[in-house]
């Protein structure tokens, strides 16, 4: 064992009584009501947070509001980039507090909440902060005729819309989060934040974190609550977009709301049933450690990561054989032991879910490897394997958002085509092979919004991402979200 000690710090934050955050300080809420936060490997309560009402989220996107009229409107863009890498400086200095918070909470491996959630905040805060000055608009010239001589030109400018509402799930609230808070900030754009009931305290830590970095109070506010905190955000009048990250389901709602709401601008990047098709010459060996991490990272709860294997035919009993003798040595233990290799579910209702599917492959007789949950204490299940009887087989077509993975064979590129196309959602999808030319080939005919070769799940905030059919809308990163935080406003001069 090499469990790692609780900083002294990490234990006054979480015994605090925590409000919402708004204008720079913790506000208690109006409702006496809490929420328990349990962390998944023991089932102990770690702290507890309010739950937001309407009258709560209205005093937050208010203060948000007045924020971007004055505070945030007198701040130039260079400002801007400043306050924001000095927010990912901060967030470098305060690491492990944050990626233990994060760990108590979603039961992510210590070393995945150092070395990828905290990591790669800071990194698209960076990118982010580096967009500040370089929002543009154009200038052209009009056709307009000329009766007596005048002449005419023209331009266009962006502006920030306004008052974002940004909606967060549980499975990386701060990296997610930042995605939100980034894209907002740069822009000119405000945000209120309402995070996960089940993982809301690295978001809260970093909204204080903010107001040390020199953003004005009212730019960053946070409301934690349920469902219905988050509906009284969506409804606000003073809210321009929605960003929201989580399940289809959830966010068709969403979308129905903002549209119903005077057409709010919304963005959502929603789940996935992703595909990593594994062709005839892929050397078993040599992608097997890539895959694994690709497909396991956080007990398979990330949007990105692969839940479908296609295999080719000659290679099918090979990768079975391999990929079951290697969850088999995956160590599973507490997310806070630096040697654990593979920790629990994130939360009660999501491990039923995910219980619920393995209990369906178990009365089915598919399961290859793995397929229960552990007993004792914690969320934990086993890293699964399973083979299916089909692409209608209900297990091949929901979204378990777990470490399920399905495993079917496949002899043509028509037939994997085909296969991996059959799903409602297109969110992302992987090619294994040396083959670079039949890659080429058959990236076009995959439906998904981001394509990996020999890699997959793991993203770059130079490289947009988002998801095509049912999962989602719009693009994050690169510099696809200025469209999304930012009206296109035209100037017409007649002289």
């Amino acid at each position: 064992m090499s469990e790692v000690q609780i900083l002294e710090s990490v234990q006054q934050f979480i015994a605090r009584q925590h409000g919402h955050f708004i204008d720079g300080e913790n506000v208690a809420a109006e409702a006496v009501e809490r929420i328990e936060l349990y962390n998944p490997a023991t089932e102990q309560v770690v702290s507890t947070i309010a739950v937001g009402n309407q009258n709560d989220v209205e005093k937050a996107v208010k203060n948000s509001h007045d924020a971007f009229l004055n505070a945030w409107a007198n701040t130039s863009p260079y400002e801007r980039g400043l306050k924001l890498n000095k927010l990912a400086d901060l967030v470098e200095a305060h690491a492990e507090e944050l990626a233990q918070l994060e760990t108590l909470t979603t039961g992510k491996l210590i070393n995945i909440s150092r070395h990828l959630e905290v990591a790669q905040t800071v990194i698209f805060l960076r990118y982010f902060a580096g967009w500040a000055t370089k929002i543009n608009g154009q200038t052209m010239q009009p056709s307009i005729p000329s009766a007596n001589g005048e002449k005419y030109t023209a331009y266009t400018m962006r502006q920030p819309i306004g008052v974002v509402a940004g909606i967060v799930p549980w499975n990386f609230s701060l990296m997610i989060g930042v995605w939100k808070i980034g894209s907002a900030l740069t822009t000119g754009c405000t945000i209120v934040v309402k995070p996960s009931e089940f993982t809301t305290l690295s978001l809260l830590r970093l909204a204080e974190l903010a107001i040390e970095a020199g953003i004005p109070k009212g730019v960053i506010n946070v409301v934690t609550g349920k469902g219905d905190t988050g509906q009284h955000l969506i409804n606000s009048p003073l809210v321009k977009k929605v960003s929201f990250t989580g399940s289809v389901p959830t966010g068709i709602a969403i979308g129905k709301q903002a549209m119903a709401s005077d057409l709010t601008r919304v963005s959502l990047e929603l789940g996935g049933k992703n595909a990593a098709a594994i062709l005839a010459d892929a050397n078993i060996d040599e992608i097997l450690p890539t895959l694994l991490q690709a497909t396991f990272v956080h007990q398979g709860q990330v949007c990105a990561a692969p839940e479908r294997f296609f295999v080719h035919q000659s290679k099918y009993d090979e990768l079975v054989s391999k990929v079951s003798a290697a969850v088999q040595q995956l160590k599973i233990g507490s997310p806070l032991d630096e040697s654990s290799m593979f920790g629990p579910l994130s939360n009660k209702p999501h491990f039923e879910k995910v219980k619920h599917y393995l209990d369906i492959a178990q009365q089915n007789n598919q399961v290859i490897t793995g397929g229960k949950a552990l007993e004792g204490t914690g969320y934990f299940v086993e890293p699964t394997l399973l083979k299916v009887s089909g692409v209608d087989d209900p297990l091949f077509i929901e979204e378990t958002f777990g470490p399920v993975v399905d495993v079917i064979p496949f002899e043509t590129d028509q037939e994997l085509i085909e296969m991996m196309n059959h799903s409602r959602f297109g969110l992302t999808a992987s090619l294994w092979t040396n083959d670079l030319s039949k890659a080429l080939r058959l990236i076009p005919q995959i439906e998904a919004g981001s394509i990996w070769i020999n890699m997959h799940t793991f993203l770059d905030p130079a490289v947009p991402f988002g998801g095509v059919k049912a999962s989602g809308v719009g693009r994050e990163f690169s510099d696809a979200f200025i469209e999304d935080y930012t009206e296109v406003k035209s100037v017409m001069i007649r002289y």
